[in-house]
């Protein structure tokens, strides 16, 4: 029996580590570990991406939606610098990931050879906790023991590279001698929390609060219960940044939803009229939606030191896992007696949801109101279920209209905000959950851009899945809408047809052609029935929407600057100024101008 190869062994670390799947791409900078995987028989399941920029998304979203590490793997030169996008995604959302990538032969190196890229260099800011290049077969044990544990204790990217006559050279463990390292397997995450003296320093600045606003985050995902009992005994409302959407459902009547430029109107005023600010594992990047300066006194729960006081300057700052840290702090809290804070919190959730409900199902100039697609979608969506979203509009009704019930999982690329990480999050989601439904919310750009050769890895492995329903909803619009309303709303531009404008393309009919069930909707009337079809197919859907490109993803608070530079915009002339004038400047200014009022 040969001798099992550095390849082979970097598999079985990977297996004694818990890892059960990795997402990549093949090539041959890293055959030996392909071949090693393929002798290993299984141990580890394989899952060939389009792409390695999409098979680093999937493990991203493997992290996210498990809490395990994720894995991916690359070729040399081009196959690793495909990966860096989605391990950016990656490193910005606070996600453990190992990148393995393959390199050309040590004797080439410094030679200028076909594929050499310093591959250390290239990947030193997106993994800069951990990278590192093996040279002899006994590195490779404390390389992959470190990269694993850097990465799940520090919740980071890490990489490891290997030339690729190094991964076919027989395993040798390291020596009993000077200059050699013998590293073990295993890792437990920490008990945190303050100390008793921080933790009643902060309740005695929440209990000293009369309008207190909560904040949550991705890093209360796991302290659900935790967060209801601390909201419910400070009589606070809750406000989700749009990593946090699954901590808490929304059908409890102070959670005001989302937050910040892709937020609510509740959670706008939540923040300016609150005098105290409770923030709990997020790194929610827009000040300006936070309450003002010197407005409200703060309190911060978070595991990484480096994120605390960086948004708002907090008085209190708690390092601290969030469940735990709650669980520490709640019998210090007081009860509030004084309901009306609840009470106006509340009222402004009932007359929001039906200002919603308004928008969502006024008609269209053309096809279908895209805000009617999530609303549809929202009492129909199984409890157990998992929703990712792409960026742009579409993460605007994903935010906004997207009732999330209590056990539902949902995401998207929060911190980096790229296009394109939808359908692969989808994808990963369901090898990690098998029997869950997942939905995949998608814009027409981000389809073109890279996620519809995605829709081919899920016409490869669908059949594996234990229940088929893997639904992915596009919005064709034909046009990049975020920035076109961004250009109209911000800048004052008219919309720029060159760079805005892109080709309407069957989707629906292209996952026909893959063996997938292709569904159109262009009448807004059939919206819940495509949405009532679609789950109960026996095969993954892709519904097509023609949506109509001129309903605004409006920000819950509009500006007068941002009012002023909308009107300039069609007093330039924009190209659907006859579709935007009627309904979309009665929106946009009558947030801002007296007598103007939204539909509600």
């Amino acid at each position: 029996m040969s001798k099992p190869t550095v390849g082979d062994f970097l598999v079985e670390r990977l297996h004694a580590w818990g890892v059960r799947r990795i997402y990549g791409y093949p090539g041959d900078g890293i055959n030996g570990v392909f071949g090693a995987l393929n002798r290993a028989k299984g141990k580890i399941e394989f899952i060939q991406a389009r792409h390695e920029e999409m098979a680093a998304f999937m493990a991203s979203a493997h992290a996210k939606f498990t809490g395990e590490l994720g894995v991916c793997i690359a070729t040399s030169g081009p196959g690793a610098a495909h990966l860096i996008t989605g391990l950016y995604d990656a490193r910005l959302d606070h996600m453990p990931v190992l990148a393995i990538a393959g390199q050309q032969a040590r004797a080439a190196l410094g030679g200028h050879y076909q594929q050499e890229v310093d591959l250390p260099a290239l990947f030193k800011d997106v993994a800069g906790s951990f990278v590192q290049q093996a040279s002899v077969p006994a590195q490779i044990r404390h390389l992959v023991d470190r990269a694993v544990r850097t990465a799940l204790s520090e919740r980071v990217v890490t990489a490891l590279i290997l030339p690729n006559d190094l991964q076919d050279l027989p395993y040798e463990a390291p020596g009993r001698k000077h200059g050699t390292l013998h590293s073990g397997v295993g890792y437990r995450k920490p008990k945190v929390v303050p100390y008793e003296q921080d933790l009643r320093h902060a309740a005695d600045v929440l209990n000293a609060g009369k309008k207190v606003a909560i904040l949550v985050g991705a890093g209360a995902l796991h302290a659900t219960d935790e967060v209801i009992a601390v909201a419910d005994k400070l009589g606070a409302g809750v406000a989700k940044a749009l990593l946090g959407k699954g901590v808490l459902p929304d059908d409890l009547p102070w959670v005001t939803g989302s937050i910040g430029l892709l937020g609510t109107e509740p959670s706008y005023k939540l923040m300016t009229e609150c005098d105290t600010l409770l923030m709990i594992g997020s790194g929610f990047p827009y000040s300006e939606f936070l309450p003002k300066e010197g407005k409200a006194r703060g309190v911060q729960i978070d595991t990484k030191a480096d994120m605390l006081s960086l948004r708002y300057p907090m008085e209190v700052n708690l390092v601290g896992d969030s469940a735990e840290t709650l669980r520490a702090l709640l019998p210090l809290l007081q009860k509030k007696e004084d309901e009306d804070w609840r009470e106006d919190i509340q009222h402004w959730m009932s007359q929001w949801w039906r200002k919603l409900e308004g928008r969502a199902l006024a008609s269209a100039e053309t096809g279908v109101n895209p805000q009617r697609t999530v609303w549809e979608l929202s009492p129909r969506i199984p409890a157990n279920a998992i929703v990712t979203s792409d960026s742009g509009s579409v993460a605007n009704w994903y935010a906004r209209d997207l009732k999330v019930q209590r056990g539902m999982l949902c995401s998207l690329s929060g911190g980096l905000a790229s296009m394109g990480a939808a359908v692969p999050y989808a994808i990963a989601a369901k090898f990690a959950w098998p029997q869950r439904p997942v939905i995949a919310l998608v814009g027409d750009g981000a389809m073109q851009m890279n996620n519809m050769a995605e829709l081919i890895t899920v016409a490869k492995y669908w059949k594996q899945w234990d229940n088929p329903c893997w639904i992915c909803m596009v919005l064709n619009n034909a046009d990049l809408n975020q920035v076109t309303w961004e250009q109209r709303v911000m800048e004052g531009d008219p919309k720029f047809e060159a760079s805005q404008d892109i080709p309407s393309v069957p989707y629906h009919r292209f996952a026909e052609l893959i063996g997938l069930k292709g569904i159109y909707v262009d009448d807004p009337e059939q919206m819940g029935a495509a949405w009532e079809d679609a789950l109960k197919s026996d095969r993954p859907v892709v519904i097509e929407v023609k949506a109509d490109p001129n309903i605004p993803p409006l920000p819950p608070h509009i500006t007068l600057a941002q009012a002023k530079a909308f009107a300039t915009t069609l007093m330039e002339g924009d190209p659907d100024e006859g579709h935007i004038v009627r309904d979309t400047a009665r929106q946009v200014l009558g947030a801002v101008l007296p007598g103007h009022k939204d539909k509600e």
